[in-house]
């Protein structure tokens, strides 16, 4: 750059000189002056380019910028993704609570009816005590009142143990949950709520990092209980072991699986979610 300058004032002095001293014609001065317009062209472009160097500097250092913070966004998202799908098992494990509860309040008044006939049977005993009457009312009264007495305590049972077993999940006593939904499915195989034992019992392992008995689990889930609405929850789960025991393409399959077999659900969104998380790109 410096050369150059001095080359650009070089020329004319040198003309002037050459000028001075009657040496040239006035086409040597034209060559002379076209000559000062290259060089003053090329320190022109000389410029130019550096100009566009320092531009290319800083559009290279504002890329970075914007680059660190799609991926610092993008580590948010999947935070933000995680603690979601956890506010939704959460919410889930409520929902499910508050259902039990429901059901057990209506067993609990359709069985209101058996208990007045039983009252009314007691109430005619003590008010007929004649030995006909009585060996009939006390016939009634062993035949109806300990079987109802006996059907309302089997009633009670299973339910009972199905709450300990899903309150031990809640308090995160995992163990303890996992034996009691074992006992439950065993003695209460054929219940409304033996595929949400196999399903809590899936969830249990999980929690304690033994994916691949989780993945069992859920499996079981998807055999012997393929209406349930645990359905969709036993896939997508299953999905997050795989991924967890570092078996991506089996995951990101299960993840698809949810979304193309049940879309609407709740499990279908956080699905979307992990895969693009994760990198998959999803067409919706």
């Amino acid at each position: 750059m410096t050369t150059r300058r001095l080359s650009l004032l070089a020329l004319p002095l040198a003309a002037l000189t050459l000028a001075a001293g009657g040496c040239v014609s006035s086409s040597d001065i034209d060559g002379i002056n076209k000559q000062l317009a290259d060089v003053q062209r090329q320190v022109l472009q000389v410029q130019m380019q550096a100009s566009s160097k320092e531009e290319v500097a800083s559009l290279e250092k504002s890329v970075g910028g914007q680059m660190e913070q799609v991926l610092q966004s993008e580590a948010n998202m999947k935070v933000r993704i995680d603690q979601l799908s956890t506010q939704i098992e959460q919410l889930q494990a409520k929902l499910e609570d508050t259902n039990y509860r429901l059901a057990q309040l209506s067993q609990q008044i359709a069985s209101t009816n058996p208990e007045l006939k039983a009252f009314r049977t007691q109430a005619q005993l003590l008010s007929n005590p004649e030995g006909d009457g009585g060996d009939e009312g006390g016939a009634g009264q062993g035949d109806g009142t300990p079987p109802a007495g006996g059907q309302a305590g089997g009633q009670a049972d299973p339910q009972a143990l199905y709450q300990s077993s899903y309150n031990d999940y809640l308090r995160g006593n995992y163990d303890l949950a996992v034996s009691g939904f074992q006992e439950y499915l065993q003695s209460f195989p054929n219940t409304d709520l033996a595929d949400n034992a196999t399903y809590w019992i899936g969830e249990c392992y999980y929690r304690q990092g033994k994916y691949r008995q989780a993945i069992d689990q859920f499996d079981q889930v998807l055999r012997r209980y393929p209406r349930s609405d645990k359905v969709p929850g036993a896939l997508l789960k299953k999905g997050y072991a795989y991924l967890e025991l570092g078996e991506r393409s089996q995951g990101i399959v299960q993840l698809q699986y949810v979304i193309r077999e049940h879309p609407n659900s709740d499990e279908a969104n956080i699905a979307r979610d992990r895969l693009k998380a994760i990198g998959v790109d999803i067409n919706r």
